[in-house]
């Protein structure tokens, strides 16, 4: 069964069982709070960022489709140092942290999937660090685009600037180029 399969299936068996929706850049969650759910993008979309001294440092974008979560305060059950705001209108469909997991443990392929899910984070912020201690602007530019085109689709380039680490003038530029 695909992730994209296992990820309907727990939806349909009423893993989420509320719903939310955030208006433009409304926060779900802020820095201090301990985050007990797991959320699914229905519509809309968010960024996840902290903020580093009085600079924010966007890291991570979940857009219709996708599971979102302050993963380290998720996993520690500790504050996390997180923000996610909507960058538009986004509704979230919202599981809570003993649901989720009873329902993970409860079948294998639900297990494989979650596994395959932290393996995937895991991977894609390795290459996010590759990115940001190697590759010149115009490299981060070409391997984030190849490696998530939608993200070009769903996401204003003022926000995947900050993300890539360049002014929204170079990301235009790179894209003109």
């Amino acid at each position: 069964m695909s992730s994209v399969n296992t990820l309907q299936t727990m939806i349909d068996a009423g893993l989420f069982q509320a719903q939310k929706t955030i208006q433009r850049y409304q926060f779900l969650k802020v820095k201090g709070e301990t985050d007990t759910h797991i959320y699914f993008v229905q519509e809309g979309s968010v960024r996840i960022f902290i903020m580093d001294e009085d600079e924010e440092r966007i890291v991570r974008f979940g857009y219709k489709g996708n599971i979102i979560v302050s993963l380290d305060s998720f996993l520690s059950e500790k504050p996390s140092d997180f923000y996610i705001q909507a960058i538009k209108r986004t509704t979230v469909k919202i599981a809570s942290k003993q649901n989720f997991y009873e329902l993970i443990r409860s079948d294998d392929q639900h297990l494989n999937w979650w596994t395959h899910v932290l393996e995937d984070l895991v991977l894609q912020q390795i290459e996010r660090e590759k990115d940001l201690l190697i590759y010149s602007p115009r490299e981060r530019f070409k391997r984030v685009l190849k490696r998530s085109p939608k993200l070009f689709q769903e996401i204003p380039n003022k926000y995947i600037a900050n993300y890539l680490r360049m002014s929204p003038e170079t990301l235009s530029r790179l894209k003109k180029s």
